[in-house]
Protein backbone atom coordinates (compact mmCIF):
# COMPACT_ATOMS: atom_id res chain seq x y z
CA UNK A 1 0.00 0.00 0.00
CA UNK A 2 2.84 2.77 0.85
CA UNK A 3 3.93 2.25 -2.90
CA UNK A 4 0.74 2.64 -4.61
CA UNK A 5 -0.55 7.05 -5.32
CA UNK A 6 -4.37 7.12 -5.70
CA UNK A 7 -3.12 7.38 -9.31
CA UNK A 8 -1.21 3.73 -9.18
CA UNK A 9 -4.51 2.60 -7.37
CA UNK A 10 -6.86 3.86 -10.19
CA UNK A 11 -4.99 2.15 -13.14
CA UNK A 12 -4.53 -1.03 -11.22
CA UNK A 13 -8.78 -0.77 -11.19
CA UNK A 14 -9.03 0.47 -14.69
CA UNK A 15 -7.82 -3.55 -15.37
CA UNK A 16 -11.21 -4.74 -14.69
CA UNK A 17 -13.37 -1.59 -14.08
CA UNK A 18 -14.39 0.22 -17.34
CA UNK A 19 -15.32 3.89 -16.67
CA UNK A 20 -16.65 5.28 -13.69
CA UNK A 21 -13.76 7.33 -12.93
CA UNK A 22 -14.72 9.73 -10.15
CA UNK A 23 -16.13 6.51 -8.20
CA UNK A 24 -12.41 5.05 -8.33
CA UNK A 25 -11.00 8.40 -7.51
CA UNK A 26 -12.75 8.85 -4.40
CA UNK A 27 -11.82 5.33 -3.53
CA UNK A 28 -8.31 5.03 -4.37
CA UNK A 29 -8.01 8.43 -2.11
CA UNK A 30 -10.05 7.00 1.21
CA UNK A 31 -7.47 4.43 0.22
CA UNK A 32 -4.39 6.31 0.28
CA UNK A 33 -5.38 8.57 3.49
CA UNK A 34 -5.29 5.32 5.91
CA UNK A 35 -1.95 4.30 5.05
CA UNK A 36 -1.52 8.39 5.48
CA UNK A 37 -3.14 8.39 8.95
CA UNK A 38 -0.83 5.19 9.93
CA UNK A 39 2.42 7.37 9.65
CA UNK A 40 0.71 9.82 12.25
CA UNK A 41 1.81 9.92 15.66
CA UNK A 42 -0.78 7.85 18.28
CA UNK A 43 -2.66 11.10 20.11
CA UNK A 44 -3.45 12.22 16.51
CA UNK A 45 -4.07 8.91 14.69
CA UNK A 46 -7.02 8.20 16.93
CA UNK A 47 -8.89 11.89 16.11
CA UNK A 48 -8.75 10.93 12.11
CA UNK A 49 -11.94 8.84 11.26
CA UNK A 50 -12.38 7.39 7.61
CA UNK A 51 -14.73 9.69 5.14
CA UNK A 52 -17.39 6.51 4.25
CA UNK A 53 -18.16 7.06 0.71
CA UNK A 54 -22.03 6.69 -0.57
CA UNK A 55 -22.14 5.64 -4.32
CA UNK A 56 -25.18 6.43 -6.27
CA UNK A 57 -26.50 4.62 -9.44
CA UNK A 58 -28.28 1.58 -10.91
CA UNK A 59 -27.42 -1.90 -11.02
CA UNK A 60 -24.93 -3.21 -12.98
CA UNK A 61 -22.76 -0.03 -13.28
CA UNK A 62 -20.09 -1.28 -11.24
CA UNK A 63 -20.27 -0.18 -7.93
CA UNK A 64 -19.73 -3.69 -5.91
CA UNK A 65 -16.70 -4.60 -8.26
CA UNK A 66 -14.84 -1.22 -7.66
CA UNK A 67 -14.97 -2.29 -3.56
CA UNK A 68 -14.12 -5.55 -3.86
CA UNK A 69 -11.56 -4.96 -6.34
CA UNK A 70 -10.10 -2.35 -4.14
CA UNK A 71 -9.91 -4.39 -0.99
CA UNK A 72 -8.34 -7.32 -3.03
CA UNK A 73 -5.73 -4.78 -4.03
CA UNK A 74 -4.81 -4.07 -0.42
CA UNK A 75 -5.42 -8.10 0.96
CA UNK A 76 -8.02 -5.83 3.35
CA UNK A 77 -10.78 -7.60 5.07
CA UNK A 78 -13.71 -7.38 2.87
CA UNK A 79 -17.28 -8.14 3.35
CA UNK A 80 -20.07 -7.47 1.45
CA UNK A 81 -23.43 -7.36 3.21
CA UNK A 82 -27.70 -6.30 2.16
CA UNK A 83 -29.19 -3.69 4.13
CA UNK A 84 -32.47 -5.30 3.62
CA UNK A 85 -32.08 -8.62 5.24
CA UNK A 86 -31.35 -6.72 8.73
CA UNK A 87 -33.79 -6.02 11.01
CA UNK A 88 -34.59 -3.86 14.05
CA UNK A 89 -33.90 -4.94 17.55
CA UNK A 90 -36.82 -6.64 18.30
CA UNK A 91 -38.15 -8.32 15.35
CA UNK A 92 -36.77 -11.98 13.91
CA UNK A 93 -34.07 -11.64 11.92
CA UNK A 94 -30.43 -10.54 11.66
CA UNK A 95 -29.10 -7.59 13.83
CA UNK A 96 -26.64 -5.33 12.27
CA UNK A 97 -23.88 -5.87 14.52
CA UNK A 98 -23.46 -9.49 12.39
CA UNK A 99 -21.68 -7.56 10.06
CA UNK A 100 -18.93 -6.80 12.05
CA UNK A 101 -18.95 -10.38 13.07
CA UNK A 102 -18.65 -11.31 9.86
CA UNK A 103 -16.21 -9.09 8.96
CA UNK A 104 -13.78 -10.05 11.65
CA UNK A 105 -14.85 -13.78 10.25
CA UNK A 106 -13.01 -12.84 6.81
CA UNK A 107 -10.20 -11.21 8.58
CA UNK A 108 -9.04 -14.34 10.41
CA UNK A 109 -9.44 -16.35 7.60
CA UNK A 110 -7.24 -13.79 5.81
CA UNK A 111 -4.23 -13.57 8.37
CA UNK A 112 -4.40 -17.69 9.02
CA UNK A 113 -4.05 -18.08 5.01
CA UNK A 114 -0.92 -15.91 5.36
CA UNK A 115 0.42 -17.28 8.79
CA UNK A 116 -0.03 -20.67 6.98
CA UNK A 117 1.68 -19.74 3.67
CA UNK A 118 4.70 -19.26 6.24
CA UNK A 119 4.57 -22.37 7.77
CA UNK A 120 4.37 -24.57 4.48
CA UNK A 121 8.20 -24.78 4.01
CA UNK A 122 8.72 -26.48 7.42
CA UNK A 123 5.08 -28.19 6.95
CA UNK A 124 6.11 -29.64 3.84
CA UNK A 125 9.51 -31.51 5.50
CA UNK A 126 7.24 -32.95 8.54
CA UNK A 127 5.00 -34.67 5.61
CA UNK A 128 7.33 -35.80 3.26
CA UNK A 129 8.36 -37.38 6.62
CA UNK A 130 5.27 -38.95 7.36
CA UNK A 131 4.58 -40.16 4.11
CA UNK A 132 8.31 -42.35 4.34
CA UNK A 133 7.35 -43.69 7.52
CA UNK A 134 3.72 -44.96 6.17
CA UNK A 135 5.65 -46.32 3.02
CA UNK A 136 8.02 -48.30 5.29
CA UNK A 137 6.93 -47.89 8.33
CA UNK A 138 9.17 -48.62 11.44
CA UNK A 139 8.89 -52.45 13.51
CA UNK A 140 6.97 -52.96 16.46
CA UNK A 141 9.01 -53.97 19.45
CA UNK A 142 7.30 -57.20 21.01
CA UNK A 143 8.33 -58.28 24.31
CA UNK A 144 9.38 -61.76 24.99
CA UNK A 145 10.10 -61.45 28.22
CA UNK A 146 7.55 -63.55 30.41
CA UNK A 147 8.60 -63.09 34.42
CA UNK A 148 11.46 -60.68 36.05
CA UNK A 149 13.87 -64.18 35.92
CA UNK A 150 13.69 -64.00 32.25
CA UNK A 151 14.83 -60.45 32.69
CA UNK A 152 17.72 -60.53 34.06
CA UNK A 153 18.61 -63.72 32.27
CA UNK A 154 18.25 -62.26 29.49
CA UNK A 155 20.33 -59.13 30.29
CA UNK A 156 23.15 -61.43 31.87
CA UNK A 157 23.55 -63.60 28.58
CA UNK A 158 21.32 -62.30 25.98
CA UNK A 159 21.56 -58.63 25.74
CA UNK A 160 24.13 -57.74 23.98
CA UNK A 161 22.90 -59.99 21.14
CA UNK A 162 19.56 -58.59 21.33
CA UNK A 163 21.12 -54.82 21.29
CA UNK A 164 22.92 -55.63 18.01
CA UNK A 165 20.09 -57.10 16.21
CA UNK A 166 18.08 -53.83 16.73
CA UNK A 167 20.64 -52.07 15.76
CA UNK A 168 21.04 -53.70 12.18
CA UNK A 169 17.36 -53.56 12.03
CA UNK A 170 17.66 -49.87 12.75
CA UNK A 171 20.54 -49.00 10.37
CA UNK A 172 18.28 -51.42 7.16
CA UNK A 173 15.31 -49.25 8.02
CA UNK A 174 16.96 -46.04 7.55
CA UNK A 175 18.90 -47.02 4.77
CA UNK A 176 15.31 -48.48 2.64
CA UNK A 177 13.59 -45.16 4.13
CA UNK A 178 16.79 -43.23 2.25
CA UNK A 179 15.77 -44.93 -1.04
CA UNK A 180 12.29 -43.92 -0.88
CA UNK A 181 12.66 -40.53 0.10
CA UNK A 182 15.38 -40.69 -2.88
CA UNK A 183 12.33 -41.66 -5.38
CA UNK A 184 9.59 -39.09 -3.87
CA UNK A 185 12.40 -36.42 -4.99
CA UNK A 186 12.26 -38.11 -8.23
CA UNK A 187 8.09 -38.24 -8.19
CA UNK A 188 8.39 -41.67 -9.00
CA UNK A 189 5.98 -42.63 -6.14
CA UNK A 190 3.50 -40.01 -6.51
CA UNK A 191 0.50 -42.77 -7.58
CA UNK A 192 1.32 -45.17 -5.21
CA UNK A 193 -1.88 -45.84 -2.33
CA UNK A 194 -0.65 -44.97 1.11
CA UNK A 195 -2.64 -44.80 4.68
CA UNK A 196 -2.48 -42.00 6.50
CA UNK A 197 -3.81 -40.58 9.96
CA UNK A 198 -5.71 -37.34 9.52
CA UNK A 199 -7.48 -35.43 11.44
CA UNK A 200 -11.48 -35.79 12.21
CA UNK A 201 -13.74 -33.07 11.33
CA UNK A 202 -16.57 -34.17 12.32
CA UNK A 203 -18.24 -31.30 14.23
CA UNK A 204 -20.55 -34.06 16.23
CA UNK A 205 -19.72 -31.79 19.58
CA UNK A 206 -21.38 -28.77 18.68
CA UNK A 207 -24.61 -26.66 19.93
CA UNK A 208 -25.89 -24.21 17.58
CA UNK A 209 -28.18 -20.99 19.29
CA UNK A 210 -29.89 -19.51 17.13
CA UNK A 211 -30.62 -17.46 14.34
CA UNK A 212 -26.85 -15.72 14.28
CA UNK A 213 -25.47 -19.11 13.43
CA UNK A 214 -23.56 -18.67 16.33
CA UNK A 215 -22.33 -22.32 17.71
CA UNK A 216 -20.25 -23.46 20.52
CA UNK A 217 -17.54 -26.37 20.59
CA UNK A 218 -17.49 -28.65 23.42
CA UNK A 219 -14.04 -29.69 22.62
CA UNK A 220 -13.90 -25.24 22.92
CA UNK A 221 -14.99 -25.18 26.46
CA UNK A 222 -13.19 -28.22 27.74
CA UNK A 223 -9.84 -27.53 26.34
CA UNK A 224 -7.42 -30.32 25.72
CA UNK A 225 -9.68 -32.64 28.12
CA UNK A 226 -11.44 -33.66 24.52
CA UNK A 227 -8.99 -35.18 22.58
CA UNK A 228 -8.86 -34.20 18.98
CA UNK A 229 -10.16 -37.30 16.80
CA UNK A 230 -8.09 -39.03 14.46
CA UNK A 231 -9.16 -41.77 11.51
CA UNK A 232 -7.04 -43.41 9.02
CA UNK A 233 -7.65 -42.57 5.43
CA UNK A 234 -5.95 -44.76 2.04
CA UNK A 235 -5.10 -41.87 -0.15
CA UNK A 236 -2.50 -41.54 -3.21
CA UNK A 237 0.69 -39.90 -2.47
CA UNK A 238 0.47 -36.67 -3.97
CA UNK A 239 -2.50 -36.29 -2.27
CA UNK A 240 -1.30 -37.66 0.85
CA UNK A 241 1.19 -34.64 0.20
CA UNK A 242 -1.26 -31.98 0.20
CA UNK A 243 -3.76 -33.20 3.09
CA UNK A 244 -0.46 -33.27 5.72
CA UNK A 245 1.17 -30.28 4.57
CA UNK A 246 -2.14 -28.53 5.31
CA UNK A 247 -2.77 -30.43 8.63
CA UNK A 248 1.18 -29.54 9.76
CA UNK A 249 1.12 -26.33 8.62
CA UNK A 250 -2.69 -25.55 10.93
CA UNK A 251 -0.55 -27.46 13.96
CA UNK A 252 2.51 -25.12 13.98
CA UNK A 253 0.29 -21.92 13.61
CA UNK A 254 0.00 -20.02 16.62
CA UNK A 255 -3.56 -19.12 17.05
CA UNK A 256 -3.86 -16.74 19.92
CA UNK A 257 -1.04 -14.78 17.57
CA UNK A 258 -3.33 -15.12 14.53
CA UNK A 259 -6.68 -13.91 16.59
CA UNK A 260 -4.87 -10.82 17.65
CA UNK A 261 -3.35 -9.90 14.37
CA UNK A 262 -6.73 -10.43 12.74
CA UNK A 263 -8.98 -7.82 15.07
CA UNK A 264 -6.05 -5.32 14.63
CA UNK A 265 -6.28 -5.84 11.19
CA UNK A 266 -10.18 -5.38 10.70
CA UNK A 267 -10.45 -2.41 13.45
CA UNK A 268 -7.69 -0.69 11.00
CA UNK A 269 -7.92 -2.05 7.66
CA UNK A 270 -11.91 -3.65 7.32
CA UNK A 271 -13.84 -2.29 4.24
CA UNK A 272 -17.69 -2.89 5.12
CA UNK A 273 -19.77 -2.89 1.41
CA UNK A 274 -23.54 -1.96 2.76
CA UNK A 275 -25.74 -2.53 -0.50
CA UNK A 276 -28.86 -1.96 -1.07
CA UNK A 277 -28.95 1.15 1.29
CA UNK A 278 -31.80 2.82 -0.25
CA UNK A 279 -34.44 0.18 0.40
CA UNK A 280 -33.90 0.91 3.95
CA UNK A 281 -34.73 4.69 3.40
CA UNK A 282 -38.70 5.32 3.71
CA UNK A 283 -39.83 8.22 1.56
CA UNK A 284 -43.25 8.38 2.61
CA UNK A 285 -43.15 6.66 5.71
CA UNK A 286 -46.92 5.13 7.09
CA UNK A 287 -45.83 1.82 9.12
CA UNK A 288 -47.34 -1.47 8.26
CA UNK A 289 -44.44 -3.52 6.22
CA UNK A 290 -42.02 -0.51 6.45
CA UNK A 291 -42.46 -0.81 10.27
CA UNK A 292 -38.64 -1.69 10.93
CA UNK A 293 -36.84 0.42 7.76
CA UNK A 294 -36.15 3.56 10.18
CA UNK A 295 -35.22 1.24 12.51
CA UNK A 296 -32.46 -0.33 10.72
CA UNK A 297 -31.31 2.81 10.08
CA UNK A 298 -31.10 3.64 13.60
CA UNK A 299 -29.53 0.53 14.56
CA UNK A 300 -26.60 0.89 11.99
CA UNK A 301 -25.67 4.63 13.03
CA UNK A 302 -23.40 3.49 16.26
CA UNK A 303 -21.77 0.71 13.83
CA UNK A 304 -20.63 3.70 11.22
CA UNK A 305 -20.19 6.32 14.03
CA UNK A 306 -18.19 3.85 16.17
CA UNK A 307 -19.14 1.65 18.77
CA UNK A 308 -17.61 -1.73 20.33
CA UNK A 309 -18.86 -4.82 19.05
CA UNK A 310 -18.43 -7.99 20.71
CA UNK A 311 -17.61 -11.32 19.04
CA UNK A 312 -16.26 -14.71 19.91
CA UNK A 313 -12.37 -13.69 19.34
CA UNK A 314 -13.17 -10.34 21.52
CA UNK A 315 -14.57 -6.81 21.41
CA UNK A 316 -13.78 -4.74 18.24
CA UNK A 317 -13.77 -1.27 17.60
CA UNK A 318 -15.72 0.04 14.66
CA UNK A 319 -14.05 3.63 14.86
CA UNK A 320 -11.74 2.92 11.97
CA UNK A 321 -13.63 0.53 9.35
CA UNK A 322 -13.92 2.34 6.09
CA UNK A 323 -18.34 1.84 5.80
CA UNK A 324 -19.24 2.00 1.64
CA UNK A 325 -22.94 2.46 0.92
CA UNK A 326 -24.28 1.46 -2.49
CA UNK A 327 -27.95 1.60 -3.98
CA UNK A 328 -29.31 2.71 -6.89
CA UNK A 329 -31.79 5.10 -5.31
CA UNK A 330 -34.53 5.66 -7.99
CA UNK A 331 -37.33 5.32 -5.66
CA UNK A 332 -36.10 6.71 -3.03
CA UNK A 333 -33.46 9.84 -1.80
CA UNK A 334 -30.31 10.39 -0.27
CA UNK A 335 -32.14 12.70 1.93
CA UNK A 336 -34.68 10.08 2.66
CA UNK A 337 -31.89 9.02 5.14
CA UNK A 338 -32.52 9.92 8.49
CA UNK A 339 -29.79 13.08 8.75
CA UNK A 340 -27.44 11.54 11.31
CA UNK A 341 -26.56 8.54 8.85
CA UNK A 342 -26.50 10.99 5.86
CA UNK A 343 -23.78 13.10 8.02
CA UNK A 344 -22.04 9.70 8.35
CA UNK A 345 -21.31 9.22 4.64
CA UNK A 346 -19.71 12.47 3.69
CA UNK A 347 -18.59 11.77 0.14
CA UNK A 348 -20.96 11.03 -2.12
CA UNK A 349 -20.24 9.76 -5.77
CA UNK A 350 -22.81 9.58 -8.44
CA UNK A 351 -21.84 6.28 -11.08
CA UNK A 352 -22.96 7.07 -14.36
CA UNK A 353 -24.90 4.77 -16.87
CA UNK A 354 -22.91 2.55 -19.11
CA UNK A 355 -22.91 4.01 -22.75
CA UNK A 356 -22.63 1.35 -26.28
CA UNK A 357 -18.92 2.48 -26.01
CA UNK A 358 -18.45 1.33 -22.52
CA UNK A 359 -20.42 -1.73 -22.77
CA UNK A 360 -17.54 -2.59 -25.84
CA UNK A 361 -14.75 -1.70 -24.04
CA UNK A 362 -16.27 -4.17 -21.17
CA UNK A 363 -16.20 -7.32 -23.38
CA UNK A 364 -12.67 -6.54 -24.80
CA UNK A 365 -10.68 -4.93 -22.52
CA UNK A 366 -10.34 -5.94 -18.94
CA UNK A 367 -8.41 -8.70 -18.16
CA UNK A 368 -10.97 -10.58 -17.51
CA UNK A 369 -13.13 -9.54 -20.57
CA UNK A 370 -16.33 -11.48 -21.72
CA UNK A 371 -14.63 -12.22 -25.00
CA UNK A 372 -12.02 -13.76 -23.63
CA UNK A 373 -13.90 -15.76 -20.53
CA UNK A 374 -15.81 -17.61 -23.66
CA UNK A 375 -13.16 -18.28 -26.22
CA UNK A 376 -10.95 -19.98 -23.55
CA UNK A 377 -14.08 -21.94 -22.16
CA UNK A 378 -14.80 -23.27 -25.92
CA UNK A 379 -11.50 -23.80 -26.24
CA UNK A 380 -11.18 -26.49 -23.32
CA UNK A 381 -13.18 -28.93 -26.20
CA UNK A 382 -11.13 -27.83 -28.92
CA UNK A 383 -13.34 -25.11 -30.62
CA UNK A 384 -11.24 -21.92 -31.50
CA UNK A 385 -14.28 -18.88 -31.21
CA UNK A 386 -13.47 -16.14 -33.43
CA UNK A 387 -14.86 -12.49 -32.72
CA UNK A 388 -14.86 -10.03 -35.21
CA UNK A 389 -14.05 -6.22 -34.70
CA UNK A 390 -18.21 -5.89 -35.84
CA UNK A 391 -19.34 -8.50 -34.06
CA UNK A 392 -18.16 -6.96 -30.43
CA UNK A 393 -19.62 -3.85 -31.81
CA UNK A 394 -23.16 -5.36 -32.63
CA UNK A 395 -23.20 -6.94 -29.29
CA UNK A 396 -22.73 -4.18 -26.84
CA UNK A 397 -25.55 -1.96 -29.08
CA UNK A 398 -27.90 -5.68 -28.84
CA UNK A 399 -27.10 -5.42 -25.10
CA UNK A 400 -27.47 -1.67 -25.08
CA UNK A 401 -30.74 -1.33 -26.49
CA UNK A 402 -32.42 -4.25 -24.47
CA UNK A 403 -31.53 -2.32 -21.42
CA UNK A 404 -33.18 0.74 -22.84
CA UNK A 405 -36.17 -1.21 -23.94
CA UNK A 406 -36.64 -3.67 -20.99
CA UNK A 407 -35.04 -3.32 -17.50
CA UNK A 408 -31.81 -1.37 -17.37
CA UNK A 409 -29.42 -4.19 -15.45
CA UNK A 410 -26.18 -2.56 -16.74
CA UNK A 411 -23.27 -4.62 -17.73
CA UNK A 412 -25.25 -7.86 -16.21
CA UNK A 413 -26.89 -7.65 -19.59
CA UNK A 414 -23.80 -8.75 -21.55
CA UNK A 415 -23.61 -11.97 -20.12
CA UNK A 416 -27.46 -12.86 -20.89
CA UNK A 417 -26.56 -11.91 -24.75
CA UNK A 418 -23.18 -13.64 -24.64
CA UNK A 419 -24.97 -17.17 -23.08
CA UNK A 420 -28.25 -16.47 -25.88
CA UNK A 421 -25.56 -15.90 -28.33
CA UNK A 422 -23.50 -19.13 -28.16
CA UNK A 423 -25.98 -21.02 -26.57
CA UNK A 424 -26.27 -23.32 -29.95
CA UNK A 425 -22.91 -23.43 -30.22
CA UNK A 426 -22.23 -24.59 -26.81
CA UNK A 427 -25.36 -27.23 -27.05
CA UNK A 428 -23.70 -28.50 -30.31
CA UNK A 429 -20.15 -29.14 -29.84
CA UNK A 430 -20.02 -32.21 -29.83
CA UNK A 431 -21.48 -32.28 -33.28
CA UNK A 432 -19.41 -29.99 -35.20
CA UNK A 433 -16.85 -30.70 -37.56
CA UNK A 434 -14.93 -27.53 -37.95
CA UNK A 435 -12.65 -26.59 -35.29
CA UNK A 436 -13.03 -22.96 -35.64
CA UNK A 437 -16.26 -20.65 -35.69
CA UNK A 438 -16.31 -16.84 -37.02
CA UNK A 439 -19.04 -14.91 -35.37
CA UNK A 440 -19.61 -11.51 -37.14
CA UNK A 441 -21.89 -8.50 -36.21
CA UNK A 442 -24.60 -10.39 -39.32
CA UNK A 443 -24.79 -13.51 -37.07
CA UNK A 444 -25.24 -11.34 -34.06
CA UNK A 445 -27.94 -9.57 -35.81
CA UNK A 446 -30.10 -13.05 -36.37
CA UNK A 447 -29.70 -14.34 -32.91
CA UNK A 448 -31.50 -10.95 -31.81
CA UNK A 449 -33.88 -10.57 -34.68
CA UNK A 450 -37.02 -10.83 -32.20
CA UNK A 451 -35.42 -9.85 -29.36
CA UNK A 452 -34.35 -6.35 -30.15
CA UNK A 453 -36.43 -3.66 -32.16
CA UNK A 454 -35.10 -0.48 -33.47
CA UNK A 455 -38.36 1.74 -32.90
CA UNK A 456 -39.64 3.37 -35.36
CA UNK A 457 -39.72 7.31 -34.99
CA UNK A 458 -41.32 7.74 -38.51
CA UNK A 459 -45.04 7.55 -36.81
CA UNK A 460 -43.85 10.22 -34.55
CA UNK A 461 -43.70 12.78 -37.12
CA UNK A 462 -46.49 15.08 -38.39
Amino acid sequence: MKNMTPKEIVKELDKYIIGQEKAKKSVAVALRNRYRRSLLPDEMKDEITPKNILMMGPTGVGKTEIARRLAKLIEAPFVKVEATKYTEVGYVGRDVESMVRDLVETSIRLVKHNRMQEKYEIAEQIAEEKIVEAIVPGKKRTSSIKNPFDFIMNNQYGGNQNKEESENDKSDLELQRDQVREQLKKGLLEDQLIEIEVNSNQNMNMMDLGNEAISISIGNIFGDMVPQKKKKKKVFIKDARKILREQEAQNLLDMDQVTSEALENAEQNGIIFIDEIDKIASPNFKGGADVSREGVQRDILPIVEGSVVNTKYGPVKTDHILFIGAGAFHTSKVTDLIPELQGRFPIRVQLENLTKEVFRQILVAPENALIKQNKMLLETEGINIVFTDDAADEIANVAFLINEQTENIGARRLHTVMENLLEDISFNISDMQEDTFTIDAEYVRKKFAETVYIDEIDKYIL
